[in-house]
């Protein structure tokens, strides 16, 4: 009764202060600015994103999801013949296609190719025609489906990534289950190795992953990869989750960290790229992620 009390008394003196009243000619607050990509960084003056390098804006608009119609020729693709690959972005309240983008990590299109098996995977640029649509020519090696993840920024609204899938005509192999695989990866001049925090990552909680860095040959430099200090993609075995991030820390050193919080259960193909004295290296590790029961 006596705290009620204080409070009642307390909330009456508050009642009786006199309000605060900005003069009318006060300046505006200054807005904050914010990475559009990263939308948890933040700062009170224009720049860049110090994670992944996007410009940082004042104010981000509400999301919306742009369509993405994706043309093939020829149609069904066939395994190793060369398949032409066009994209129209539809802006989502018009229907028209958008014709002005804005840059990504040094592109203003990124397109991400992975097997069914998750034994093939590939990182893309695709080109922009007169027409605004973005092609691409590429050879499949194998028949079955694979997933197509595009990566783009409309100007005037907000970061995309748009999920699709092709299939390409003849025998699909056999899935195999996803075994782990946290062992070094070596690639084109870098060894790759892998330690996570906790060890076992756990669904819907942040696993820390470090990546320890080491040359395979000559010197280390490593060198930033269409404006990152390193890229990764993580699939799901069934290829319903892909998570697409970038370095939480690094500098230029050894070792770089990516945080990432796996949806669900199950083992995740973990690709990283990283470009070391103008070499793209690319390895993949198979991650177990457990239920917390």
């Amino acid at each position: 009764m006596g705290r009620l009390l204080t409070m009642a008394l307390a909330a009456g003196l508050l009642a009786q202060q006199p309000r605060v009243r900005l003069p009318d000619n006060a300046p505006p607050p200054e807005p904050d600015f914010i990475c559009p990509m990263d939308k948890d960084v933040r700062a009170s003056q224009p720049g860049k994103c110090p994670r992944c390098g996007m410009k940082l804006i004042a104010g981000i608009p509400d999301p919306a999801e742009y369509p993405v119609e994706l043309q093939l020729s020829p149609k069904p693709p066939r395994a190793a013949k060369p398949v032409d690959m066009i994209f129209q972005v539809e802006d989502p309240k018009s229907g028209a296609p958008v014709k002005q983008f804005e840059i990504v990590h040094e592109k203003l299109f990124h397109l991400f190719l992975i097997s069914e098996d998750l034994s093939y995977f590939a990182h893309e640029h695709p080109e922009q025609d007169a027409a605004s649509r973005f092609r691409f020519r590429t050879t499949l090696p194998q028949a079955g489906p694979y997933r197509v993840l595009t990566d783009f920024y409309p100007t005037g609204g907000t970061p995309q990534m748009h999920v699709s899938t092709l299939f390409v005509a003849g025998a699909t192999p056999a899935r195999k289950p996803l075994p782990a695989d946290l062992t070094p990866q070596q690639s084109a001049n870098l060894t790759v190795q892998l330690a996570t925090e906790p060890p076992q990552p756990l669904a819907g909680f942040k696993t820390l992953m470090f990546f320890k860095l080491k040359p395979a040959k000559g010197e280390f430099k490593l060198e930033p990869y269409l404006g990152a200090w390193g890229h990764m993609l993580a699939a799901s075995e069934d290829l319903i989750d892909l998570l697409h991030t970038h370095p939480f820390i690094a500098d230029g050193g050894p070792q770089v960290q990516f945080n990432v919080i796996f949806p669900r259960e199950g083992t995740y193909r973990v690709w990283v790229q990283f470009q070391n004295r103008g070499e793209v290296n690319t390895v993949a590790f198979n991650v177990p992620v457990k239920q917390l029961r």
